[in-house]
């Protein structure tokens, strides 16, 4: 499945810097609001260490890892519904992403323009949350004058979804963000459908300076940030964008001298991969190895449609075996002989890791 995440934020807090280290693009990143005008797009590989190790039993030709399409959206400001620094413009390229990457500036340099004059990260964090539940209010808006006919011939459909509308415009006129709001959760489905902005799961990436250990501006946007129950991730973006452009060597080395086993980046990638709620299974031959994703609670006959839609109608079996099973007996002929390939069914729930051989007739 394709996946999208949108990075957002003010201007000038390190949304380009961070897609630079991302995805070593090498896209302008100034010291000007605006400098994004159309969004920057990036293929990055989800880091899994298992595909080394399922590589070093079947030495395939190639390997193909999981994906995630980071999307560097122009900064948002306040105005931004009504259009200012061309906001609906940019507010568009965010409604097409499925998860948001919110980045916010919690580190202190005279050097670089704060477009608001002070740096003060739960106020930013408000501006850019006040004008997404803005765009939102206005989709929800339409939708309403959408309904209210069939609503007003008494079509009891329309009248729930009415009303089911008329509730999350209350909240969110109370500044609830529509994935915190206590309608949505059985409303789920419908209101992904609207697209709002607010409904998108989110992590707040905080960008730090690379030797503040006391940071004030950190522990206030964790403090927000709980209240939320929202996922805060420290990253110096500046340092990750320069590791990124070294070599394997040089940057294994330096990230050992910072006291790390990899780049905080790697971090970034699982995390928006996580809260996607998405799990990997793979699919092996001489060939290929390759890792594909799935939402979690998939079945083995909804996983066989990933791959092709002809393996999900003309599904017959799924040959599965855990990855730890995989890696103990060395590969397919190992576990087979141990009793540990399992033949599944189509409504087998996939679990993470497995690596499966789809039997299919068309």
């Amino acid at each position: 499945m394709s996946l999208k995440c949108g990075i957002i934020g003010l201007p000038n807090v390190g949304k380009s810097t961070l897609f630079n280290a991302l995805t070593s693009a090498g896209i302008e990143a100034q010291n000007f609001p605006f400098t994004t005008i159309e969004p920057n797009r990036g293929i990055v590989a989800v880091p899994d260490e298992r595909l080394e190790l399922i590589s070093k039993i079947i030495s395939p030709n190639s390997i193909i890892p999981a994906t995630t399409e980071f999307i560097d959206i122009a900064g948002l400001v306040k105005g931004a519904n009504e259009g200012e620094g061309l906001g609906n413009q940019f507010l568009s390229h965010i409604r097409e992403t499925q998860a948001i990457v919110h980045v916010i500036r919690c580190f202190k340099n005279d050097d670089i323009t704060h477009v608001h004059g002070q740096i003060n990260p739960v106020a930013d964090l408000e501006v850019v949350e006040t004008e997404l539940i803005l765009a939102d209010l206005e989709t929800v808006s339409k939708a309403k004058l959408k309904l209210e006919r069939s609503a007003k011939s008494g079509d009891k459909e329309a009248l729930a979804q009415h009303s089911r509308l008329e509730t999350i415009e209350e909240e969110m006129n109370r500044g609830i963000l529509c994935r915190n709001s206590s309608f949505s959760s059985e409303n789920n489905a419908y209101l992904k459908d609207l697209q709002l902005i607010t409904m998108k799961p989110c992590i707040f990436l905080a960008n730090v300076a690379e030797t503040d250990n006391n940071n004030n501006l950190l522990k206030r946007l964790e403090d927000y940030a709980e209240n939320e129950e929202v996922k805060v991730l420290p990253l110096c973006n500046q340092i990750e964008s320069e590791v990124a452009e070294l070599d394997q060597e040089e940057r294994l080395g330096i990230l050992k001298e910072m006291g790390m086993n990899e780049p905080g980046l790697n971090r970034l990638i699982r995390e928006s991969y996580e809260m996607l709620n998405l799990l990997t299974f793979f699919t092996t031959d001489a060939k290929k190895l390759r890792a594909w994703t799935i939402k979690k609670g998939s079945t083995a006959s909804q996983a066989a449609g990933e791959i092709h839609s002809d393996f999900e109608k003309g599904f017959i079996k799924a040959e599965t075996i855990s990855y730890e099973d995989f890696i103990k007996n060395r590969g397919e002929n190992g576990a087979r002989s141990a009793g540990k390939l399992r033949t599944e069914g189509s409504d087998y729930k996939v679990k993470d890791g497995d690596i499966i051989h789809f039997v299919f007739n068309v």
